[in-house]
């Protein structure tokens, strides 16, 4: 997927330059090698360009730095020296409907499929992926792992491994590095009551509490899903204990306000990782941010916090975007700034015209990627890899709204990007996990927004939206190169550079 970075003659040109000065590498050429006026200069820049009327659709092509000197009143101002949070990746949820969609094309077509979008190399590198613990609103069916009541029925389904497992596969075959997080949208239903008071049983996939009489069980049931999945040779990076914990009305849903989940996580949760020996990160919460507008649930995560024994075990917190604004994420993190933030869940549908590239592309790259790492997310996942065209498949009483990142035809063949994936295949192109958000400033017209990053090997990487319908015209510094860019009305650009 890298464009070449030089032209023949520049390379030619490039070598009688280092063996007149005694064969030492340089970088950069002190003055300009000699070339055909027509030859582009060497393409110093990579640079990825989208726009939302698909004029440009993940266009490839490179720049060249200045020889000059930088005059220009507009420079966005690069500042390695200014640092904030590590990013561990950028991605989808494999849902059972994904995995299914990816299973009917043909083995060919899928690895071309999964190599464009997971390959550090050869695609666009996504790196961060959201399953399911049991069931979910995109699932086969309605089914925890361990339905029969008592914890040693544990086992998976053939949702798991005949699903999910087999994609997961694949994929880490392409991108062995990538980053899995975890969810349950319940728990199984003998381990729930109707409330926390009476604790009858509630016999329901919707809503329900967990009975903390089965706090124990359902640690284990959480070390017994982890230690399967690595059985088959995939690593649970992350985890979160609920889903949408203060949503009741989900298809497969469970109540769990941040009192509950402190006492699950501090008595049974943490203790049984510890016990285990699971590295797997634990975050809290996992839902909304304006906490459903329950006043008693209002800064969930910090209340947990508040409680040493619960947050030793705790790495941060994470995030969706059904409701409140993406600045709580500033808010969390200044009022516990040693604590992790992720962005795990945003869905595409009827409700935001979330096939709609020109709706969506700007709002999507300004609240869900940019918006959420310029508040301290290490990174971000959306719902759904792929759908079918009729929103599927779904089981009853499953979502039957939404878009995937990308949607396949009936064919299982013809596939159509999203705004989704756009903004994750712009971001995981050229920020790579482990990189360093860095300082960025400047120039800015209006409707510009934009983040920088410098990645492991020591390359920068910009990634700039403009959400204003001309142009915006910049010149990028980072203290020892600089450059012109051009991101296109209502686009994003994408950079990266040595």
């Amino acid at each position: 997927m890298k464009p070449t970075k030089v032209t023949i003659l520049s390379l030619l040109a490039l070598s009688a330059m280092m063996m007149s000065c005694g064969g030492e590498d340089q970088e950069t050429p002190t003055t300009p090698a000699p070339a055909e006026p027509a030859q582009p200069a060497a393409g110093d820049v990579r640079v990825i360009s989208t726009t939302a009327n698909r004029a440009k659709d993940l266009t490839e092509s490179t720049i060249a730095f200045s020889t000059s000197d930088n005059m220009s009143p507009s420079t966005i101002k690069i500042n390695p020296g200014e640092t904030y949070q590590t990013i561990d990746g950028f991605g989808a949820a494999i849902t059972g409907s994904t995995a299914v969609n990816l299973l009917k094309m043909t083995p060919a077509d899928r690895t071309k499929f999964l190599k464009e979008t997971f390959s550090p190399t050869d695609g666009y590198g996504m790196s961060y992926i959201r399953v399911c613990i049991g069931c979910s609103d995109f699932s086969l069916s309605e089914y925890t792992c361990c339905d029969k009541p008592g914890i040693e029925n544990f086992g998976l389904t053939v949702e798991e491994t005949g699903y999910v497992i087999p994609v997961l596969k694949e994929i880490l075959a392409i991108n062995p590095s990538i980053k899995i997080l975890a969810s349950p949208w319940t728990a199984p239903k003998w381990m729930k009551v109707d409330n926390l008071t009476n604790r009858r049983p509630y016999d329901s996939w919707t809503g329900g509490q967990l009975n903390p009489d089965y706090y124990q069980d359902y640690a284990e049931y959480f070390v017994k899903w982890i230690k399967a999945f690595e059985k088959e040779g995939i690593k649970i990076y992350a985890m979160t204990p609920q889903n949408e914990p203060l949503n009741r009305g989900n298809s497969a849903s469970m109540f769990m306000g941040w009192d509950e989940q402190r006492d699950f996580v501090k008595t049974a949760l943490g203790p049984a990782f510890e016990k285990a020996g699971l590295d797997t990160k634990i975050y809290a919460f996992d839902h909304n941010y304006n906490y459903d507008n329950m006043a008693d649930q209002k800064s969930y995560p910090v209340k947990i916090y508040s409680d040493p024994e619960a947050a030793r075990y705790l790495a941060g917190a994470a995030y969706h975007n059904y409701g409140g604004n993406v600045e709580e994420l500033n808010s969390v993190h200044k009022a516990c700034p040693d604590m992790e933030l992720v962005f795990t869940e945003s869905t595409a549908g009827d409700w935001n015209d979330g096939a709609n590239l020109q709706a969506r592309l700007i709002d999507d790259m300004e609240q869900i990627t940019l918006g959420t790492v310029n508040r301290w997310s290490r990174g971000a996942i959306i719902w759904n890899l792929m759908l079918d065209s009729h929103r599927g498949p779904n089981r009853p009483g499953g979502c039957t709204t939404g878009f995937g990142a990308v949607d396949i035809d009936d064919d299982f063949k013809t596939i159509r990007r999203n705004s989704f994936y756009y903004i994750m295949a712009h971001m995981s192109a050229v920020v790579k996990p482990g990189a360093v958000r860095i300082g960025s400033s400047g120039y800015n017209p209006g409707g510009l927004t934009y983040s920088a990053f410098r990645n492991p090997d020591n390359s920068y990487a910009l990634v700039l939206s403009n959400r204003k319908s001309e142009d915006a015209k910049a010149t990028v510094d980072d203290g020892s190169h600089h450059f012109p860019v051009t991101v296109p009305a209502n686009g994003i650009v994408s950079l990266t550079w040595e």
